[in-house]
């Protein structure tokens, strides 16, 4: 189930698996009263596309965690070496880990995932038209050098966390949907939570595109993409109605739309956040657009996605109600 803030402002080619997708490894976190499944980054967990016909790697309850480790987008591991063997055609795409059910997920309400650690490898590389930049990465000391000398801070988190759509084929990974997919929002570090309309019963949501650092908008195409070393979901539902995905982040709450077409992003993006104004304060849709105009802050998530990304911030201190 969502938290009590969460739940008050809430309110083609047949893909198959070549082998029989290992049993996770589970363990059960006593202190929390919940089981950890673990998924180590084989063939048979990665895939690189979205597809409903996939089959669970792992079936887990409601408040369970998964914890795995995953490939960059490009497919390399850690030192940078590729993965083998990929499919040029089901494995086109961002390596993923997943997918995976949780019991009780049903079609129209909502996935709650929670992001509890994203730790990157020490590879990752970034392209620019012609140019590859390799780094190194110190997830210590929250920092990546590039093989030029330039240094920046790291903030890693997942670019892709989502569900395939409920219809036949094998589908991109390479767009974000309602449903979650390439969403590529810095903001989805360690500690925040993304809530997901759930496209399918069982959700059979799948993650990865490990990003060390990235700005908003993405501009180049990539940021620095790297392996996953570790990285911990845990997984819940909430019988909640969303337009599109929501987040809550260190003290705001956001509100994401998609759209090819950056006008209609930022109407989506708006709309589910005024929905959640109407929600938790009480007011009216005009009231809402008026107080949105002035305490809400729209970004750019990413325009390199073939589906741009907007998304709507409201800081918890922006408006106080009397």
């Amino acid at each position: 189930m969502a938290s009590r803030g969460a739940t008050r402002l809430l309110r083609g080619r047949s893909p198959r698996r070549a082998a029989r997708p290992a049993r996770p490894e589970r363990r059960v976190d006593r202190s929390a009263a919940r089981v950890i499944h673990e998924l180590a980054h084989e063939r048979t967990t990665l895939h690189g596309h979205f597809s409903r016909d996939l089959a669970p790697v792992a079936t887990i309850e409601p408040g369970d965690s998964v914890v795995f480790s995953c490939p960059n987008a490009g497919w390399r591991v850690a030192g940078g070496e590729p993965f083998e063997p990929r499919d040029e055609q089901l494995d086109a795409g961002h390596a993923l880990i997943g997918p995976i059910d949780v019991r009780g997920a049903e079609r129209g309400g909502t996935l709650v995932v929670r992001i509890d650690e994203v730790r990157p490898g020490t590879f990752g590389e970034t392209f620019a038209r012609d140019t590859r930049i390799e780094w190194t990465i110190d997830a210590d000391t929250g920092s990546a050098t590039d093989d030029r000398g330039a240094t920046v801070q790291i903030a890693p988190f997942l670019g892709v966390i989502g569900m395939p759509p409920d219809e036949d084929g094998v589908h991109s990974t390479g767009p974000p949907r309602r449903f979650g997919g390439n969403i590529d929002c810095k903001e989805l570090v360690a500690g925040t939570t993304l809530y997901l309309p759930i496209s399918l019963d069982g959700a059979r949501v799948s993650a990865g595109d490990g990003h060390a650092a990235q700005g908003d908008g993405e501009l180049s195409g990539t940021a620095i993409e790297c392996f996953v070393e570790r990285a911990q979901l845990t997984l819940d539902v909430a019988d909640l109605e969303l337009r599109t995905p929501v987040a809550r982040i260190a003290e705001a709450w956001v509100a994401f739309g998609f759209d090819e077409d950056l006008d209609l992003a930022a109407e989506q993006a708006i709309g589910t956040m005024l929905d959640l104004m109407e929600r938790e304060l009480g007011i009216d849709r005009p009231y809402a657009i008026a107080l949105g105009s002035i305490a809400v802050d729209l970004r750019v998530t990413q325009i390199v996605n073939g589906v741009k990304g907007v998304h709507a911030v409201l800081r918890d201190d922006a408006i106080r109600m009397a």
